[in-house]
Formats: C-alpha cells, structure tokens, sequence
C-alpha cells in the first residue's frame, strides 16, 4: 500500500514538472526542430519595447525581439528571430510601435517605400542607414503619451487664444466698430451722391460735344457752298459777298472749337474727381481687406461678429427684463 502511494506521488511530481516545463516552452515561444534566422535591425531608441514583443510582417505575425542591447555610439541593437521560410522585403526596415492601449508594442519589418511619412522617422532611418552594412535601419513612432502631451500643449494654446480675443472685443472695441460701420455708410452715401453728379455733368459734356459737332458740320456744308458758288460766280462780281460769307463761317468755326475746348476742360476736371473718388474708395477698401482697423476685424475675423451678436442678444433680453419686471430696476418715489 505504500508503495502504490510513493508511486502515485512520483508520477503527479513527473507530470507536473513536464506541465510546468511545457507552459514555460509554450510562453515563450519555443519550437524544437524548427529552423529559425536571426536579423538585428539598429535603433535610436526603442521606447518600452521589450524581449518577446511580436514581429509583424504584411499583418501576420512572423517572430519575435529575441533581444534587446546597447550598442557603441549611442545605437540599440535589437534581435529579431524570425520564422522558418519568412521573405524579407527587398530594401527592409523596422519600425517600433504600440499595438494596443495597454503598452505592448511590436517591431514591424516593411519596404522603405512604405515607411510613415513622419519627418522623425524619415530622419532616423536615414540616420540608421549611415550606421553601417548588415543591420537593418529602425525607427519609433510616437506613443500615446507623447500624442497625448501635444493635445493637450495645443488645446491649451487655442485656449489662450481664445481668452486674448475675448479680452480685446470689449465696449470700446464695440464702439469702434459701429463707428466703423456709419464711417462706411457714410462714405456709401458720398459716393453715389458724386457718381449721380458726375453722370450729369458727363450727360451734359456729350450733349455740348453732340452740339459743337453739328455747328463743324453745318460750317463744313457752308464751306462747300461757297467753294460753289466761287467756282459758279466769281466773273458775276459776287466775290465780295463770298468773302463776307467766308469771314462769317470762320467766325462759326472759332466759336465752334470755344465751345469744344470748354467742354474738354469740363471733361478733364471730371475725370480727376473721378480717379480722386476712386482712389480714396480703392484705399479704404484695401485697408478692410488687410484687416486694418475696426471694420477690417469685423470682414475678416468673424468671432468679432459673433461676439457682437451675442452682446446685442443680451441687450435684447435685458430690454425685456426690464419691461417685464420694471420694479426690479426703477424706482419711483412721490413726495
């Protein structure tokens, strides 16, 4: 009887050591018979990387990081035991990352051509391809915490961003601007009472010129008679009147270019106002455009619109309150 028991108690002692031994094969990754190869690929750093982290390939699991060590000149050599019949790219590279929100991490082995485009990858794979021959050039991208950090670096920036605009939009900003809008309204109105005016006066210059142009045709026609009748008449003793009619159309023709050179010089000095309305309104709006000045902030900024919404909102409200509640607000005392 004991003797079966001593026997019972080796045996559950044999198979719980091979069960144990086996477990511990079977964590890490152990394969007996099976032809495995050996590449190391260098780093910078690995980030928390670690013995054992999976080796990817297309998506499929093809490995593992065998080892991890310090290497001279500030490089990191890390083992990667691949398995058997496992192709390489042709022009490979590693790159670390996280696999998942809990912190495990993988070695990726792809062709440069696929590599992030991440200026700090690109940077450290051209820096670990100089490293020399026979090792694989690596790099890290960013984990979740350093992500994370610039998130919230950012956020905070938008943040004080937003507390500077709400600080510069006050009662004065807001004067200036409804300032700025009558200012603009003002010069609207100015500049449709002087395009009004300046169509007249060009109406009245093209009825003048209009004018002055039939008394030329009307001289021109006298000319002709008179070349006629000095063709038809001048053996008739009619040669003093032709020359009388000859001084009284050029007496017309005189009168007629005074009249053309009064209407040009009209002309001219409405063209300059012109270009001066012009160029004053060209100004005003290039300064809008750059954001120069109240109503340049209002165009361009809209938040500055917004703002001054929601302040004429309340003002509403308060209107309201007080109309609906005046005890509130007004007191009225008989003597």
């Amino acid at each position: 009887m004991k003797r079966s028991n001593d026997f019972v108690v080796g045996l559950v002692v044999i198979v719980s050591v091979v069960a144990i031994v086996a477990m511990s094969l079977w964590l890490a990754r152990s394969t007996f018979g099976e032809k495995q190869r050996d590449v190391v690929a260098r780093f910078r750093d690995v980030g928390n990387a670690r013995v054992g982290d999976a080796v990817v390939i297309r998506g499929v699991e093809a490995g593992r990081i065998q080892a991890i060590e310090l290497a001279p000149a500030g490089w990191v050599d890390v083992r990667l035991r691949l398995q058997k019949g496992i192709q390489l790219p042709a022009d490979p590279i590693v790159i670390l990352s996280e696999s998942s929100m809990f912190g495990e991490w993988q070695a990726t082995v792809m062709d440069r051509s696929a590599a992030p485009d991440n200026r700090s990858v690109r940077e450290a794979l051209a820096d670990a391809t100089k490293a020399g021959p026979g090792m694989i050039p690596g790099a890290r991208l960013p984990d979740i915490a350093q992500l994370t950090a610039v998130a919230g670096r950012i956020a905070g920036d938008v943040s004080r961003v937003a507390q500077r605009v709400q600080v510069a939009f006050d009662d004065r900003a807001a004067g200036e601007l409804r300032q700025s809008v009558r200012n603009f309204a003002d010069l609207s109105a100015q500049l449709s009472r002087t395009v009004r005016v300046q169509s007249k006066n060009m109406d009245d210059v093209a009825r003048r010129v209009k004018v002055a142009m039939a008394s030329v045709d009307s001289t021109a026609g006298a000319l002709q008679r008179t070349a006629q009748r000095i063709d038809s008449a001048t053996s008739q003793g009619e040669v003093h009147q032709i020359v009388d009619n000859i001084g009284s159309a050029s007496a017309d023709v005189r009168a007629s270019s005074e009249q053309l050179r009064i209407a040009s010089r009209s002309f001219v000095a409405m063209q300059a106002r012109m270009q001066s309305v012009l160029s004053h309104t060209d100004s005003v709006v290039a300064k809008i455009d750059r954001g120069q000045g109240s109503m340049g902030l209002m165009v361009n900024d809209p938040s500055l619109y917004q703002n001054s919404d929601a302040l004429v909102t309340q003002m509403r409200e308060l209107v309201a309150e007080i109309r609906a509640h005046p005890g509130r607000y007004l007191t009225v005392k008989l003597f």
